[in-house]
Order: C-alpha cells, then sequence, then structure tokens
C-alpha cells in the first residue's frame, strides 16, 4: 500500500472515529469556543487593551503642535541631544513624536493625573511600548493615535520601540517620570 492508494471506502466521513481522536477534536472545539468568548471579555474587564481614537493628520500638523507643547511647558533638558523634558499640567493634551531613533520629547507626568497623549510616527511604522506597564501601540505615520493615561505608580518608564525600523531601533528608547501627585 502506498500513500497515492485510494481510500478503502469512498465515503470517509461515516468511518468509525477512535475514542481517542474524538477526545482531542471535542477539547480542540470547546478551547476554541472559549478563546473566543474571552477575547470580548478581556477588552471590557481584563483592562488589557487600551480603547483609543486616531484621527489622519500630516507630520508638519503633528511636529507643530508638539512643539507649542515642548515650548510652552519644558522644565529641563537632558542627554547628549539635550531632549526636553516637558512637564504638562494636569489634563492636557501631551505628544509624543516617534521617528528615527528616537521618541522625542522626554515628559513629567504626576501619579494619578490623567493626560490625552498624542502619539505618532513621523517616517516609519513604530511600536510604542511603555515598559514596565506593558502598553503597546502601533504608532503609523500620517495617524495620530490618541489615548488617556492615569499613571499610577510614581517612577521612571522607559518607551521602547517594539517594531523593527532599521538599524538604530535598539537605540529608539524615550522616557516618562511619573512623580507623586500633590496629595
Amino acid at each position: 500500500m502506498t500513500s497515492l492508494a485510494p481510500p478503502t471506502k469512498q465515503v470517509w466521513w461515516r468511518e468509525h472515529i477512535e475514542k481517542g481522536e474524538l477526545i482531542w477534536i471535542t477539547v480542540v472545539v470547546v478551547w476554541g469556543i472559549i478563546m473566543t468568548l474571552m477575547m470580548p471579555f478581556w477588552h471590557v474587564y481584563g483592562d488589557q487593551n487600551l480603547s483609543g481614537e486616531t484621527y489622519k493628520t500630516t507630520p508638519a500638523a503633528f511636529l507643530e503642535k508638539t512643539q507649542a507643547v515642548v515650548d510652552q511647558w519644558t522644565v529641563r533638558t537632558e542627554g547628549q541631544f539635550n531632549k526636553p523634558v516637558v512637564k504638562p499640567p494636569v489634563g492636557a493634551d501631551i505628544y509624543l513624536v516617534g521617528r528615527l531613533w528616537d521618541w522625542w520629547p522626554s515628559y513629567e507626568l504626576e501619579a494619578g493625573q490623567s493626560y490625552r497623549m498624542h502619539i505618532m510616527s513621523t517616517d516609519w511604522q513604530h511600536g510604542f511600548s511603555l515598559q514596565p506597564a506593558n502598553i503597546n501601540l502601533q504608532v503609523l505615520p500620517g495617524y495620530d493615535a490618541v489615548i488617556t493615561v492615569t499613571p499610577n505608580k510614581a517612577g521612571e518608564y522607559a518607551i521602547v520601540c517594539n517594531e523593527y525600523c532599521g538599524v538604530g531601533h535598539h537605540n529608539m528608547v524615550g522616557k516618562i517620570y511619573v512623580t507623586e501627585g500633590r496629595g
């Protein structure tokens, strides 16, 4: 007998299914149903996925808004390239630019306070990953992705690009500093 031989019975779906195989088929179907039902459940109750807004824009318009925020609320600069650290008022709209190979500017936010963060790439697709909070977004050129962030713990958070964007990808790291709230 070879693998090219025709089946012994033409109506294969009427053949007997072994008990072990039937158990595995049942497990797979039940698990698939459970996982399908868990997706909307975790979206609503699991605090896993960010509900955000996305708007079409241009890099020039987005950079203009970002520069206005930087000009108005910069409190210091840091690093070799004097990257601005911006401390916006509570509830402000803040703008973060992803570009080869930098997240610009850095922010200093208050714990327990909400901010509307606008994120956009000016060149390639980037991945916004806020660590250790594990918040992940795709950042695309021409699209302003808006999320509401409410930092709940003081500390220093790293913004990492998790979408390969070229030879300097491993250096694409930004910062968000979270300070204790006013009380």
